[in-house]
């Protein structure tokens, strides 16, 4: 479903996928080729959410922020992620149940690793991988990560057309 909340309408490309059951409502704006997924929650209410291109936004993800939340482009954010931080760079992995809290800056080509909790107010420089509760930055992202990512970020965009071209 796709809400106007206090005057402010969605704004989703005509090439992106939302589910009939994800909601999304507010000042938000949905970049071409990316993607909403069942249960999935995009609240822009209290502040503005940008998702860029060639995103996907996984089933059960709560997007929400006291501040503006920007999202980047060929952004994989696995199933029952929290996102309520400032900032997610390009090509970036957020792994399912992960949780980046408010004011988490991620940036380019990183791997945040599946139920890590990223604390306030924390910056992730490029090139990083991410583990743990709280998340530390345990390395350099691989080659191999990348290429995942990548693959994910494919994967996705296809289902994604193929769900809009459906009418699911």
């Amino acid at each position: 479903m796709i809400k106007t909340f206090n005057g402010m309408t969605p704004r989703v490309a005509s090439t992106a996928f939302v589910s009939e059951v994800a909601c999304v409502v507010g000042d938000v704006e949905i970049g071409d080729n990316s993607s909403v997924w069942p249960g999935a929650v995009v609240r822009g209410d209290f502040a503005r959410i940008r998702i860029g291109r060639n995103s996907q936004i996984e089933d059960k993800c709560v997007v929400h922020g006291a501040d503006a939340v920007t999202i980047g482009d060929n952004v994989h954010v696995g199933h029952g992620a929290v996102i309520h931080c400032s900032r997610i760079g390009n090509h970036v992995l957020v792994g399912m149940k992960a949780t980046l809290l408010d004011g988490v800056e991620i940036g380019d080509r990183c791997v945040i690793a599946a139920n890590s909790v990223v604390s306030p107010g924390t910056r992730v420089s490029d090139d990083s991988f991410v583990a743990g509760v709280p998340a530390k930055v345990k390395g350099r992202t691989t080659a191999t990560q990348l290429a995942l990512v990548e693959e994910g970020v494919e994967g996705y965009v296809a289902m994604g057309s193929l769900c809009r071209r459906q009418g699911l």
